[in-house]
């Protein structure tokens, strides 16, 4: 069974941005684009890669961002009133961000791998498999 990618915003941004790990997100986005590999981004991690980009930037850049994202091969994930309570649940036991904690819960349901470089993920990657971007 091909396990799912789960793009957090830390990856996202990082393939925004063309920094360090963008080539690892692009062979995702390829994997999904060309093999039909499911690629998902939680739509509370697209908020949040939206709020980075308004406080960089603006809210009319974010916004289109935001647009640009959605035409990726990314799933946006919804996030239904079960799916908060489990990411509480891993927040409640986990040192993580609010955010992070529903990318984890994501993976969980979904069977998925989570694709990111942000440290705070091996508080948790005894729960969940990650593809670190580096």
């Amino acid at each position: 069974m091909i396990k799912k990618s789960i793009l957090d915003s830390f990856a996202l941004l990082a393939w925004i941005q063309d920094e360090p790990g963008a080539q690892v997100v692009e062979d995702v986005l390829y994997k999904a684009q060309s093999e039909g590999e499911g690629a998902l981004l939680n739509i509370i991690n697209l908020g949040e890669a939206y709020y980075c980009c308004a406080r960089v930037q603006d809210s009319s850049f974010a916004r289109d961002i935001v647009e640009k994202i959605r035409l990726l091969p990314l799933t946006i994930y919804p996030c239904p009133n079960d799916l908060v309570l489990e990411a509480a649940e891993i927040k409640a036991q986990f040192p993580i961000s609010y955010a992070d904690a529903f990318i984890v819960a994501t993976a969980i349901r979904e069977h998925g791998r989570i694709v990111t470089g942000d440290p705070d993920f091996k508080k948790v990657e005894h729960l969940i498999e990650i593809n670190w971007l580096t």
